[in-house]
C-alpha cells in the first residue's frame, strides 16, 4: 500500500539532515572507485619511480601515519621512488621524505594532480580526486599509481573517449549507463590494489583534459542509472562495430579455473544473447549463412562504421611466415592445440575451415591444417591475434575464408604402366586397371583442396570490430540518430535488461538507515513506460518512508523471498532531476537489509 501524507516539519527537519548524512553515502557504497594508471604505451602498471605534479598548489601525503610530507606550488615537480619497498621523495635533487612504508598522496584542492609527462589523447594527463602511489603486493620496489575518484567523475574521462560524442546525446547516454555498470561490476575483478585499469583492458579512461560537455551532460542526466537483470547490475559489455549481429557471451570469453585451466566457451549470461539488428536475419552458425552475411550489405544499425564489412588478404607465403610467428605466441594462452613451440614445425599451410561459429557467425574454432599437422585456435581474441595482417590483429573474429589456387602438373602414371606388346590387348585392357594406376597413393599424405591445385591466396572476408558482445557503440550512435532512446538502445542489445537506479541497501545498523538519490526522467519517456519504487524486502521490515519530490509517503511491506514490491511513482515524478529518500524506521530487531530502487524502464 503507498499512502501519501503531508510533510510535517519534524520530517523536513529530517530530510534536510539526512541530505548532510549522504554525502558520506558514495564512498560507504563504493561508489569511490580506484583506477590504476598505466605507463604512456598502457603496457605497464607497476613502476619503481615517477614525477608527480599538479595544475594548482598541492600536497604530498603519507597515509599511513597521515603526516604531512610537504606542500608544494603548482607545476612544482616531485620525485617519488621506491628502494627496499620504502618511499623516498625528493625535489630537485634534495631529498624531503625518506623510508616511508606509504601509501603516498598527491592532492591539489583547487587543480587537477598529474604525473609528469604522462600524455592521454595527446595532451597533459590532468586527473580529478587524489592521486595515491601504493606498494605493488608480492612485486619488490614496485609500486602503483593509482587515481581515487568518485564514480561520476571518473566517467567524464571515459564516455567521450570510449565514443565519439557525435554520436549524440542518446548514444552518448547509453554509453554512460554502461560505464557506470561496469565499473561497478567490472568483467575483471583480480587486480589487488585498484578496481580497474585505465586501458582497453577494462574502459578507457584518460582524465580530466578530455572531458567534453556534450558527455558531460549525458552523465549528468544520467546519474545513478544503471542496467539491472533480476535486479543485479549486469556486465555491461560494448564493442566498436558488432557487424549487424551481436555475439553471445560464452562464445567470445572463456573463464578461469580455480585449477589453472580455462574453460572456453564461458558459462552463459542470459542478459548477454547474441541479437540481429534485423529479426528476418537467421542465426549465422551455419557456413552458407554466415558467408552469406559477411560477403553482403545487409540493412543494419551497423552500416555507418568503417569497419560495418572488410577483407585482408594474404600470399600463401606471407600468411605462412605470420602462422610460424603467431601460433607460437598464441599457443601462450592455452587455446592453440597442438602447441607450436617451434615456427620449424609449421610445414606448409594446405587448408584453413572453421570449425565452429557462434550465433553471429562468429568464428569461434578454426583448424589451420598444414602438411605437417592440423592445428585447432579457439577463441575469438586469440584467433583474431593469429590471423594478423601488416602486424596488426583481425578487426574481428567474424570472418569467412576464401582462396585462390594454380593447378599443378600431375605426371600422368599411365605413362608407367607396362603395356602389352599386342596393341590390341592394350586398347581393350579393363578400364579399372587404368583409373586406379591413376590414383594417389593411400598412404601419400594430402589436406589440400584438391590433389591437383596449390594454394596461393587466402582472402578473409570480415564484418565489425572488437568482441561484439553487448552493445555495438556505432550501432548505438544509429539508433539515436534514428530517434531511439537510450534505454531502447541498452534494451536493444541486452536481452531481459531494466533501466534503473543504483540500489542502495538500507538496515537499522548505524548509519545505514537512509540514503538520498537523484535521477533524471522526463514526460516522454514516462508516456511510453510506467516508473516504479521496488522493494526487495526478504525479511521483516513492513514499513518505511519515502520522500519524492518532498512529497512524503508511506509504504506499507509484505516481506518476501523471492518476489520484491512494486509503487507506481510516475504521477509524482517530474520533467528533469527527481529526488528520492529513503527512511528505514529504527528498530532494535531489524538488522537485516532491505534493498530499495526506482525501475524507469521495465526488462523487455
Amino acid at each position: 500500500m503507498f499512502k501519501k501524507i503531508f510533510l510535517s516539519l519534524l520530517m523536513l527537519f529530517l530530510t534536510a539532515g539526512l541530505n548532510n548524512t549522504a554525502q558520506a553515502v558514495p564512498a560507504l557504497d563504493g561508489t569511490i572507485v580506484r583506477v590504476g594508471i598505466s605507463s604512456q604505451d598502457f603496457s605497464n602498471y607497476y613502476f619503481s619511480q615517477t614525477q608527480l605534479t599538479a595544475t594548482d598548489a598541492y600536497t604530498l601525503t603519507d597515509k599511513a601515519t597521515n603526516t604531512l610530507l610537504g606542500t608544494f606550488n603548482a607545476n612544482d615537480v616531485t620525485q617519488v621512488e621506491i628502494k627496499n619497498n620504502l618511499f623516498k621523495i625528493t625535489q630537485d635533487n634534495t631529498a624531503i621524505a625518506k623510508d616511508i612504508k606509504g601509501p603516498v598522496e598527491i592532492a591539489s584542492a583547487n587543480g587537477f594532480v598529474t604525473i609528469a609527462d604522462l600524455k592521454r589523447a595527446g595532451k597533459p594527463a590532468y586527473y580529478r580526486g587524489t592521486i595515491e602511489i601504493t606498494a605493488a603486493p608480492k612485486k619488490n620496489d614496485l609500486f602503483n599509481i593509482i587515481n581515487i575518484i568518485d564514480v561520476e567523475s571518473y566517467l567524464r574521462g571515459v564516455v567521450p573517449n570510449e565514443m565519439p560524442v557525435r554520436f549524440g546525446m542518446e548514444a552518448l547516454k547509453a554509453q554512460a549507463i554502461l560505464a557506470r555498470n561496469y565499473v561497478l561490476k567490472p568483467r575483471e575483478t583480480n587486480y589487488h590494489n585498484y578496481d580497474v585499469c585505465d586501458s582497453v583492458a577494462c574502459q578507457v579512461y584518460f582524465g580530466a583534459n578530455t572531458e567534453q560537455e556534450l558527455s558531460d551532460k549525458a552523465i549528468h542526466e544520467t546519474e545513478n542509472i544503471v542496467a539491472m537483470h533480476n535486479n543485479e547490475l549486469i556486465l555491461a559489455l560494448y564493442s566498436s562495430t558488432a557487424g549487424g549481429y551481436t555475439e553471445s557471451y560464452e562464445n567470445a570469453f572463456s573463464v578461469d579455473m580455480a585449477n589453472g585451466v580455462k574453460m572456453f566457451p564461458a558459462v552463459a549470461k542470459p542478459f548477454l544473447k547474441g541479437v540481429p539488428d534485423n529479426d528476418k536475419t537467421p542465426v549465422l552458425t551455419d557456413e552458407k549463412e554466415a558467408r552469406k552475411f559477411y560477403t553482403s550489405d545487409p540493412k543494419t544499425f551497423d552500416n555507418n562504421s568503417p569497419y560495418f564489412r572488410w577483407v585482408r588478404e594474404w600470399d600463401v607465403k606471407e600468411l605462412e611466415d605470420v602462422l610460424k610467428n603467431t601460433l607460437v605466441t598464441q599457443s601462450a594462452t592455452g587455446f592453440v592445440k597442438p602447441k607450436l613451440t617451434k615456427s620449424s614445425d609449421f610445414g606448409t599451410l594446405k587448408d584453413i575451415k572453421v570449425v565452429k561459429r557462434g550465433v553471429s557467425g562468429k568464428a569461434m574454432s578454426i583448424n589451420i591444417i598444414t602438411d605437417k599437422n592440423v592445428f585447432n585456435v579457439q577463441k575469438e581474441l586469440v584467433i583474431r591475434r593469429t590471423f594478423k595482417k601488416d602486424n596488426k590483429a583481425l578487426p574481428s573474429a567474424n570472418i569467412v575464408f576464401d582462396f585462390e589456387t594454380v593447378k599443378q602438373e600431375i605426371p600422368d602414371k599411365t605413362d608407367n604402366i607396362k603395356k602389352p606388346d599386342n596393341q590390341l590387348v592394350w586398347e581393350n585392357w579393363d578400364e579399372t586397371q587404368i583409373t586406379e594406376a591413376k590414383q594417389p597413393d593411400k598412404n601419400e599424405k594430402n589436406d589440400s583442396k584438391d590433389k591437383n591445385t596449390i594454394l596461393t591466396k587466402v582472402i578473409v572476408h570480415g564484418g565489425g570490430y572488437g568482441h561484439g558482445v553487448g552493445m555495438s557503440q556505432y550501432g548505438a550512435g544509429s539508433m539515436g540518430d534514428k530517434g531511439y532512446s537510450y534505454a531502447e538502445i541498452i534494451q536493444h542489445y541486452f536481452t531481459d535488461t531494466a533501466i534503473t537506479t543504483n540500489p542502495v541497501t538500507l538496515s537499522c545498523n548505524n548509519g545505514q538507515d537512509t540514503a538520498v538519490q537523484t535521477f533524471y526522467t522526463d514526460k516522454k519517456e514516462r508516456g511510453k513506460n510506467k516508473v516504479y519504487l521496488v522493494a526487495e524486502n526478504k525479511f521483516q521490515f513492513t514499513t518505511m518512508t519515502v520522500v519524492i519530490n518532498s512529497q512524503e509517503f508511506k509504504l506499507e511491506l509484505v516481506p518476501q523471498l523471492f518476489k520484491p514490491e512494486k509503487f507506481d511513482i510516475t504521477e509524482y515524478l517530474v520533467d528533469g532531476e527527481n529526488r528520492i529518500t529513503y527512511l528505514l524506521p529504527y528498530s532494535q530487531a531489524h538488522k537485516k537489509p532491505v534493498k530499495l530502487f526506482v525501475e524507469l524502464n521495465e526488462a523487455k
